[in-house]
């Protein structure tokens, strides 16, 4: 199986549960941003060893926080040596609305693996668009780019709907079975 990795900061416990969610599609190691945008030496070992890379932030303000920017920026170590080369990433965003830009984020995200000479997963499922659709389906929200994920701003992360749970195990399995194409020796 291909080694996948969910890096991701988290502020307010919403993308800690989404991360959670992604990497248990996955089976994947979770690595968390700390509060001042760093990540541990093992961490950073980890993403060297990855098949596949998950990015995850929420939207603050229309773009990750600055906790998850650090990440990237220090990313840059990686990128001179493109050690990132040619892994499988993919991403996901958080935020209280239902749009809340979260797209603007993801495209973010798709940037950087790009620069890493990454390999983007899309999500891979059709929205759903339907008037019986609810917030209780896969995709609700239809994303195309990565996992959108609403979560209520006067709740905490068991109020964010299963549709939205459910579209996030779905994706960690799909960047976890693109990856093992990629590598089908892992």
């Amino acid at each position: 199986m291909a080694k996948t990795v969910v890096v991701y900061f988290s502020g307010y416990g919403h993308t800690q549960r989404i991360a959670e969610a992604v990497a248990q599609g996955a089976q994947a190691q979770l690595l968390r941003i700390d509060p001042e945008g760093n990540l541990s030496d093992e961490a950073w070992d980890a993403l060297a060893q990855a098949d596949a890379i998950v990015l995850g932030a929420p939207t603050y303000m229309g773009s990750a926080p600055w906790q998850f920017k650090k990440f990237a920026d220090a990313s840059s170590k990686a990128w001179f040596t493109r050690a990132w080369q040619d892994k499988v990433f993919g991403g996901f965003s958080v935020s209280a609305s239902l749009n809340g830009d979260k797209q603007v984020t993801l495209i973010g995200m798709q940037t950087l693996a790009s620069q890493h000479g990454g390999i983007w997963v899309s999500l891979g499922v059709p929205p759903s668009n339907t008037l019986a659709a609810t917030r209780n389906d896969v995709n609700n929200l239809g994303g195309s780019v990565g996992l959108l994920v609403q979560a209520p701003s006067d709740a905490d992360a068991a109020a964010i709907p299963d549709g939205d749970i459910a579209t996030a195990r779905g994706y960690g399995v799909r960047v976890s079975q693109v990856a093992q194409r990629f590598n089908p020796g892992a």
